[in-house]
């Protein structure tokens, strides 16, 4: 899937990329970091839509990841781009209607690397990442625990797959 030397390169993607990828990307990292393979896998998030732009991810969400030791502050809002379909190995959305978006926006020819990023999680009854946006606090515990439990599977299958 990539060339040797070549870093894994994984996409977070949900619709405004301030709770739920956001989310993923720090935690991904941190995974990622903690294994000593930083130099081998590159994390990065992104929306689907383009309503916040620039921003940071929505404070709830901040105070949910820090409390559990993860620094989400450094990440700033970013839309999908039309090289991103070409530059990443995995582009992993949070629900079905991300998962549709991407698949509209995306060439027929990379669909494979479009996935939910809960067909990595070890409880394959929950599929979809739910948005907290508009909820109470404890939604954005909830988006912590899923992300977590398949940032563990995700980094093990690229470990199978790539390295």
């Amino acid at each position: 899937m990539n060339v040797p030397g070549q870093k894994v390169r994984v996409l977070m993607v949900c619709l405004g990329n301030i709770c739920r990828s956001p989310t993923a990307h720090g935690v991904f990292l941190q995974r990622v970091e903690s294994a000593g393979l930083a130099e081998f896998i590159e994390v990065d998030s992104a929306g689907t839509g383009d309503w916040h732009i620039g921003r940071q991810p929505d404070p709830r969400t901040c105070r949910a990841a820090q409390a559990r030791g993860y620094d989400l502050t450094p990440l700033r809002a970013r839309q999908v781009r039309p090289d991103d379909f070409e530059s990443f190995d995995y582009i992993l959305a949070m629900d079905e209607d991300n998962l549709n978006n991407l698949q509209a926006l995306c060439p027929p020819h990379l669909h494979d690397k479009l996935k939910l990023f809960l067909d990595f999680a070890d409880d394959a009854r929950v599929r979809y990442v739910p948005d907290p946006y508009y909820g109470e606090e404890d939604g954005f515990q909830q988006v912590l625990d899923l992300v977590e439990n398949a940032s563990g599977s995700l980094l093990d299958h690229i470990r199978r797959q790539h390295l």
